[in-house]
């Protein structure tokens, strides 16, 4: 059986004492540059790492922060996770996934099995994740980082988009192309971010005298796009603008026009998404969309975690950028 290297190996190797090892990958403790140089010198030939999870136990500083999501198959949430991971690792932190796609009792478990290695914060993305999951992490002492989250709590930093704004550029830009039968083409996750893109597509059509078609159904997928699509584009009186809460409904909207109902979009129907995926870029779609900006969330949370704790909620609005390709008329 392979034994995992000591610090009492390095310190023999090194010639020093188990305590000079540890004060060695101490940060700001106490040590000679010429002990620490033999320190390091012996556990590179080793092959020796710090086991931080035992030292966390003692300092409750383990450095393990959860990322709490749903839908992390989707691409802007595997952007964003993705995100979220490498600023984690540049501050030294480490992320532990916790996936809540199931709403059965399996997540709490898991989230108590993280609470159990003493995981010093979690940051709740939007979609399913339940409220309760917040009270677990606030109840254990961990910090929290709520992302597009209609939650406000002590001692918690809310991120959140300004999405009704979106919804009301997304009119704009619909209206100016000489669109005015508007629809709204979204799924049933009913998350605070798809309803305030709802609730600002709706407001402003109805501040220039249109009526709004909405269709949802399903969860946020290229199949509810699909779906939808179908049912809006051979109705009666065929919208000719349709904004999409997500790209992977615009691009399921985009196939039922062009691929199924052999329409020609921009002429025919203008279609507008959000999320700025891969896909909205491909030569296949040329979606017309909106950036989130998921840098911002990544750097705002994590350099959050890494001050000092506050006792009042803060709260931070960021917007989203509209990104012109060739869904919309000129």
């Amino acid at each position: 059986m392979r034994t995992q290297v000591s610090a009492k190996d390095v310190a023999e190797l090194a010639g020093v004492s188990r305590t000079a090892v540890s004060r060695a990958f101490t940060p700001g403790a106490s040590v000679s540059s010429e002990t620490r140089a033999k320190v390091y010198e012996a556990a590179e030939k080793l092959g020796y790492q710090v086991n931080n999870l035992a030292r966390g136990l003692l300092t409750s500083k383990t450095g393990i922060v959860a990322l709490i999501a749903a839908e992390i198959n989707t691409p802007y949430r595997s952007t964003l996770l993705a995100a979220l991971s490498s600023q984690l690792q540049a501050a030294g932190k480490v992320g532990m996934l916790i996936n809540t796609d199931r709403s059965d009792e399996s997540v709490a478990q898991a989230l108590r099995q993280a609470i159990s290695y003493r995981t010093e914060a979690a940051i709740i993305l939007s979609g399913m994740p339940d409220t309760s999951l917040a009270e677990i992490c606030l109840r254990n002492g961990m910090r929290l980082v709520l992302i597009n989250r209609d939650e406000e709590r002590a001692g918690t930093l809310q991120l959140r988009l300004d999405d009704a704004a979106a919804g009301r550029q997304a009119f704009a830009a619909l209206f100016a192309a000489g669109c005015r039968r508007m629809a709204f083409a979204s799924s049933l996750a009913g998350t605070p971010s798809l309803e305030d893109r709802r609730k600002g597509f709706a407001a402003a059509a109805a501040d220039a005298g249109l009526a709004l078609i909405e269709d949802a159904s399903g969860m946020t997928s290229y199949q509810t796009g699909l779906d939808v699509g179908m049912r809006l584009l051979t109705r009666p009186e065929r919208p000719d603008g349709i904004f999409c809460s997500t790209d992977l409904i615009a691009c399921g909207v985009l196939d039922a026009a062009r691929q199924r109902l052999k329409l020609r979009v921009p002429e025919e129907v203008s279609i507008i998404g959000f999320d700025d995926i891969e896909q909205a870029t491909w030569d296949s779609y040329n979606l017309t969309t909106f950036s989130q900006p998921v840098d911002d969330f990544a750097k705002a949370a994590v350099s959050y975690l890494s001050e000092p704790e506050h006792d009042e909620p803060r709260s931070i609005m960021l917007s989203s950028r509209m990104v012109w390709r060739k869904t919309v008329r000129d």
